[in-house]
């Protein structure tokens, strides 16, 4: 069983999904992140754990 974490995650677009494959760019528009230096606060769960790995060249995490 997975440790729950209460703790947010500050996730930042710091690249451009240009030349991005499709399902990155679905997983960043899924994430709520628009354009560039754009920021969201997510919970740290494994759901949004596993949309940062997929798209972790593209975006910056910080604990929030």
């Amino acid at each position: 069983m997975a440790t729950t974490n209460k703790a947010n995650l500050k996730i930042t677009l710091v690249k451009s999904t240009i030349g991005a494959l499709a399902d990155q760019k679905a997983t960043i528009a899924a994430l709520g992140l628009h354009k560039t230096n754009s920021s969201v606060i997510k919970p740290d769960n494994d759901c949004v754990r596993g949309m940062i790995f997929k798209v972790k060249h593209l975006v910056k995490v910080e604990e929030a």
